[in-house]
């Protein structure tokens, strides 16, 4: 089965974005590694989060795709050069590069949503379609390997669609 890698942030990552993928790709036999710039992450909701290794320490040969996980805290990673690093490798390797909520912003400031469908929270549409993403507004959206979106109650449909496509 497939190894992924999710991305959340220090503090403030949107619990049920992260919770309910992870929850769907193990079920479904996938291994998912969590990452970020600290060894302990806290959710939004309260959620604490052993992460596997520092997001510097991440490898994208090791994955066959990543997951940028939404939430506040997320925009530490909007102007990230490792962040938008990864993100530029998983694309290039073809591999699935995806993001929920607030983290499309990510990959739009990474510049692979430029003319791609896409979508985010709704606070976040104006910020994409400025980036040129085409923004859809759909709960989930897929185009190619990028797989995007709009926040916590598409969050196990997001799970599904990154699961389909492995």
């Amino acid at each position: 089965m497939s190894k992924l890698l999710f991305i959340i942030a220090p503090k403030n990552y949107q619990d049920t974005e992260y919770e309910d993928p992870k929850k769907v790709l193990t079920k479904k036999g996938h291994e998912v590694i969590t990452t970020s710039t600290t060894a302990i992450a806290t959710g939004a909701l309260g959620g604490v989060t052993h992460t596997d290794l520092l997001i510097n320490e991440a490898k994208p040969e090791d994955y066959d795709a990543i997951v940028f996980i939404g939430g506040g805290g997320c925009q530490l990673y909007f102007e990230s050069p490792t962040a938008h690093r990864l993100a530029q490798a998983f694309y290039d390797a073809n591999k699935i590069t995806a993001a929920i909520c607030a983290a499309p912003i990510i990959l739009a400031k990474a510049g692979l949503l430029t003319n791609k469908k896409s979508t985010c929270y709704s606070g976040g549409a104006d910020q994409l379609k400025q980036l040129q993403a085409n923004y859809t507004g759909k709960s989930v959206e897929k185009d190619g390997h990028i797989i995007t979106a709009n926040g916590p109650s598409s969050a196990k449909k997001f799970g599904k669609v990154i699961a389909k496509n492995l």
